[in-house]
């Protein structure tokens, strides 16, 4: 029990320290990487089925221009951060919820929009 015990002081002691800042850094790196495949596919899926419409091609303007300031906001506001908070446990909570809201947005935003509009096509044509 004490070896175990000295085993798990001895990984805290050992474990890089937390930071917020590269946490959330890396975070919308990865969104970002899973957020353009799925536009790809999302929206090439959109290409297919419409025709000679330009609103597919719309579509991936819009969500460029909607993802890129979002991500860059959750950047500046875990960059600004010193490094006691960046290594302040207590800074958990709001991690977590800025990762959920930039997860959502990375998964949800192609498909929202697509589907948005596919019914503006179907309303049009």
């Amino acid at each position: 029990m004490v070896k175990v015990w000295n085993a798990a002081v001895n990984n805290r002691a050992n474990a890089k320290p937390i930071d917020w800042r590269k946490r959330m850094s890396d975070n919308i790196a990865y969104a970002l990487l899973v957020y353009t495949g799925l536009q790809i596919f999302v929206t090439m899926g959109a290409l297919h089925g419409q025709g000679g419409s330009i609103l597919p091609y719309f579509a991936l303007v819009m969500l460029v221009a909607a993802i890129i300031p979002a991500c860059r906001r959750f950047e500046r506001r875990w960059a600004r951060l010193s490094d006691a908070q960046a290594a302040d446990p207590e800074f958990a909570s709001f991690y977590r919820r800025d990762q959920r809201w930039l997860w959502a947005m990375a998964v949800g935003l192609p498909f929202v929009v697509t589907a948005l509009f596919k019914l503006l096509a179907l309303a049009i044509g």
